[in-house]
């Protein structure tokens, strides 16, 4: 009879002993870990709905087949991808010519034409090929010590000719697509002393045409 008993207590013993370990595995936080699920076993219709956040993707996991494109922003096209503030890249292009001491375009990125150089007065009035009243305007004396009369150094004014502050008094001149460009010495007055310059006394320059306002 003692014998039965005693198995009887050991048996119970061993399923408190049992009961308690499943139980302490079952409360304990986290207690399931990756080698306890089979490669498979948990698909879309376990995780609920935000509980996979980007703490836990691995880098490189989530490719094209896994994205909802619908859930993505929008995407510039090409034509604003070239574009900067709405402006393609010729609207903010720089055109430039070469103007020599002769009143000609020795070179020039393509568009201008002679108006008036040195012809009616000090100044030099170039058809720009365009309405330059807001496009950015730049003059630059251009060094030469080659000819009869080195010029290294000078200023120049240069405007367009449609600004209404701006008159243009040669024939065919007042017009929104011609510069006038005056090139003076460095104390101001121009190149050679008189209200004509000829070929070798005046200046040589450089003219920019950038990008338009708007």
């Amino acid at each position: 009879m003692a014998s039965r008993r005693m198995q009887s207590v050991a048996v119970a013993a061993a399923s408190v002993t049992l009961l308690a370990g499943a139980l302490g595995m079952l409360a304990g936080k986290n207690s399931v870990t990756k080698n306890d699920i089979s490669k498979g076993a948990v698909g879309k219709s376990e995780i609920r709905d935000d509980a996979v956040g980007h703490a836990e993707l691995r880098t490189g996991s989530v490719r094209g087949a896994e994205v909802d494109e619908a859930m993505l922003g929008k995407v510039p096209t090409a034509g604003a991808a070239d574009t900067v503030g709405g402006k393609s890249a010729g609207q903010l292009d720089t055109r430039w010519a070469l103007v020599s001491e002769g009143g000609t375009i020795e070179r020039q990125t393509g568009g201008f034409t002679i108006v008036n150089c040195f012809a009616s007065n000090a100044n030099c009035y170039i058809d720009a090929g365009e309405d330059v009243t807001n496009n950015g305007l730049h003059a630059q004396i251009a060094a030469a010590n080659t000819d009869g009369s080195p010029i290294l150094s000078g200023e120049t004014g240069v405007a367009p000719c449609g600004a209404t502050s701006v008159l243009c008094a040669p024939p065919g001149t007042e017009s929104a697509n011609v510069i006038v460009v005056a090139p003076r010495d460095s104390d101001g007055t121009p190149f050679g002393g008189g209200p004509v310059p000829n070929a070798a006394n005046a200046a040589r320059f450089y003219v920019f045409v950038t990008g338009s306002e708007g």
